[in-house]
C-alpha cells in the first residue's frame, strides 16, 4: 500500500434543460480528452445528478463520474491534471461547471 490521491470529477450532460452530451459525444470526449490525460487508468460511472444552477433552479440530469487514482500524487496535482479536462468539457458542451472532489488515501495494486 502507498499514499495516493483519489480525484472524482462530476460531468453533467445537460445544457439549457436538454441533454447535449449523448453517449456517442461522451465516448468521443473520453477517448480524445480524458484518456490521454490519464493514460495509466481511470474509471467512469453513470450517475443521476441534481444541483442548483446559477439561475437558482434545481436541475436533474444524467451524469458521468470520473474517478482517478494518483499514487504519490497530492490533491493539488489532481486538480491541476483535471483542469484541462474540465476546461475542455465546459467549453465544448456549454456547461457551467464540472465539480471535482479529492481525498487522500492508500492504494495497492
Amino acid at each position: 500500500m502507498r499514499a495516493a490521491t483519489i480525484a472524482e470529477a462530476y460531468f453533467g450532460r445537460n445544457a439549457s434543460s436538454r441533454e447535449v452530451v449523448d453517449d456517442a459525444a461522451w465516448t468521443h470526449f473520453l477517448d480524445k480528452v480524458v484518456t490521454p490525460a490519464f493514460p495509466d487508468g481511470l474509471t467512469v460511472l453513470d450517475a443521476a445528478g441534481q444541483w442548483r444552477g446559477l439561475d437558482g433552479r434545481i436541475a436533474r440530469e444524467r451524469s458521468k463520474v470520473l474517478v482517478v487514482a494518483l499514487p504519490g500524487g497530492t490533491p493539488a496535482d489532481a486538480v491541476a491534471r483535471l483542469a484541462p479536462v474540465r476546461a475542455a468539457y465546459t467549453s465544448r458542451f456549454n456547461q457551467e461547471s464540472v465539480m471535482v472532489t479529492t481525498r487522500t488515501t492508500c492504494v495497492g495494486f
